[in-house]
């Protein structure tokens, strides 16, 4: 298992999955660097009308799907307390928009809660997983939770995928750019996950492939762009091989 910190191990790269997201980019400036601790994307560059229609898309399809999916949400808490010991819900902090923590929501599919300095992340057939949880990984319903933080206005339904506080620390010093994502609140999905940048991360490499589609995503943004990532992202859910 890779571990995040002075003992990270690396493996293989995804030089070539970045591609697989090129028909979702929609026309934009190019070259234009995001200030880190600004709010460039929406800030100056979007109206409020633009800001307030993306706010409104998120709470209207958040508040949909949550009453449609409430009694799927009832039996996978079910699922999950017959299954194995311990909470229905699985709760870490995450960093949002700038640079503000938060916790966010899953099922939980594991037997442990890493919330800590080290953070050891899911890896294929990892022991860790529970029975139910491999079905609920594979599917992404552990993510519905996530819902309610897009209510709560820590999450936006599509923007860059909210790491680990302690993976957030070390790839900040890694990758100059990392800090870039944080300008924007972030996603339940992303540019990225839909381009097959999602799962375990191997090597640098990866990661830096992976901000650099969030970052494509925070300059191309478009309501047009988080529509289509949204059926994207319905298209991959059980087909997505990165999901485990």
């Amino acid at each position: 298992m890779a571990t995040v910190g002075p003992t990270t191990t690396f493996g293989s790269s995804l030089s070539d999955a970045a591609q697989r997201g090129a028909d979702l980019h929609e026309p934009g400036i190019q070259g234009r660097t995001v200030s880190p601790a600004g709010l460039a994307p929406f800030g100056l560059r979007r109206s409020a009308g633009h800001i307030a229609c993306k706010r409104l898309l998120d709470i209207g399809i958040a508040l949909t799907l949550l009453l449609l999916l409430m009694p799927l949400m009832l039996f996978v808490a079910l699922l999950i307390k017959l299954d194995s010991p311990g909470s229905i819900f699985f709760i870490q902090r995450r960093t949002g928009r700038g640079n503000r923590t938060f916790r966010i929501l899953k099922f939980r599919t594991m037997t442990v809660r890493e919330d800590g300095g080290t953070v050891v992340q899911a890896t294929s057939g990892d022991a860790r997983v529970t029975r139910a949880g491999a079905f609920l990984r594979r599917t992404s319903i552990d993510e519905l939770p996530q819902l309610l933080n897009v209510l709560l206005g820590h999450m936006s339904l599509v923007g860059p995928r909210p790491h680990a506080l302690a993976h957030d620390a070390y790839y900040a010093c890694h990758i100059a750019e990392y800090g870039q994502r944080f300008s924007v609140r972030p996603g339940l999905t992303g540019l990225a996950q839909v381009s097959g940048l999602r799962g375990e991360v191997h090597t640098l490499q990866c990661m830096r492939e992976r901000i650099s589609a969030d970052l494509d995503y925070i300059e191309r943004w478009s309501l047009t762009l988080d529509i289509k990532v949204m059926f994207r992202t319905i298209a991959l859910l059980g087909r997505d091989d990165q999901a485990y």
